[in-house]
């Protein structure tokens, strides 16, 4: 058996760190970084654009049910692209940029056209005016947001954010297809009409929402917090329709009645101050 030698690594002085060709090379791999592009967090905002893309075009051939999951489930993976990013340390300008025009795609535009399609066609030039108010809302708060990032409180958001105003609108459409609601043919455009508009404006608004960026995965949580989201999956596994679209019309108050708490308990520390 012929003998095979290996090759011993090529050794590096310390005083070529400084050399012209080494600073070249540290520039260049310095370049490859900030021009490179991460792929895991950036497969979940696919998958998310993806979904949201699914939508409109389920909506398109009336099938609105799975359209509505579908904006659910974009939902789900746009929350995991961000944490995916923060725990791996894999965050850039590029995911930013590419995560908020995904946003605009899945929680802008299909909901609006889901919307649109499944009832507020029949409400003529109305319908096209609340799609279009809530399309124009997805539009302005991811803009602010994105303007404001590193200057409102990170516990909060500042206006209801997009996923959960995309969630109101399907979880309404697919709790109507489920016959859940008790609402009668001809009230139901004009019901998807004030809740399309609701969660437009309420997307521009100031109202305080809680964001949920104060909790770490990371960290440990007491026994008690695992044990309810046990017990939160089960709920939402027993009737998702009705939970889903339930968790999110509290939450989509909860800015609002923590606006108004606010207001009051700074008017009655200026009136005892005074």
């Amino acid at each position: 058996m012929p003998l095979r030698f290996r090759r011993r690594p090529k050794r590096v002085d310390p005083r070529d760190a400084d050399t012209p060709r080494a600073r070249r090379r540290a520039e260049r791999q310095q370049l490859l970084r900030k021009r490179g592009i991460y792929l895991l967090p950036n497969a979940f905002t696919t998958a998310a654009l993806f979904c949201g893309f699914f939508a409109i075009v389920q909506a398109m051939n009336l099938r609105f049910e799975s359209a509505a999951i579908a904006i659910f489930v974009a939902m789900v993976l746009d929350g995991m692209d961000g944490r995916v990013a923060r725990m791996t340390n894999t965050q850039s300008a590029f995911g930013e940029q590419y995560d908020s025009l995904s946003d605009m795609v899945s929680f802008g535009l299909a909901p609006s056209l889901v919307v649109y399609e499944w009832a507020l066609r029949d409400l003529g030039r109305w319908g096209w005016l609340a799609a279009f108010v809530y399309c124009a809302g997805a539009a302005l708060r991811l803009a602010r947001f994105n303007t404001n990032i590193g200057v409102v409180d990170k516990r909060f958001f500042q206006g209801i954010p997009s996923p959960a105003a995309a969630a109101l609108i399907a979880g309404f459409v697919w709790l109507a297809i489920d016959n859940r609601l008790p609402v009668s043919l001809f009230w139901l455009p004009w019901v998807a009409f004030g809740l399309t508009i609701y969660a437009g404006l309420t997307m521009v608004s100031n109202a305080p929402f809680y964001s949920g960026k104060a909790l770490d995965v990371r960290h440990r949580v007491p026994f008690g917090v695992i044990v309810l989201l046990v017990v939160g999956f089960i709920a939402i596994s027993s009737d998702p329709p009705i939970m889903l679209f339930g968790l999110f019309v509290l939450y989509g108050l909860s800015g609002y009645v923590f606006w108004v708490y606010r207001a009051l308990r700074g008017r009655r520390g200026a009136v005892s101050a005074g």
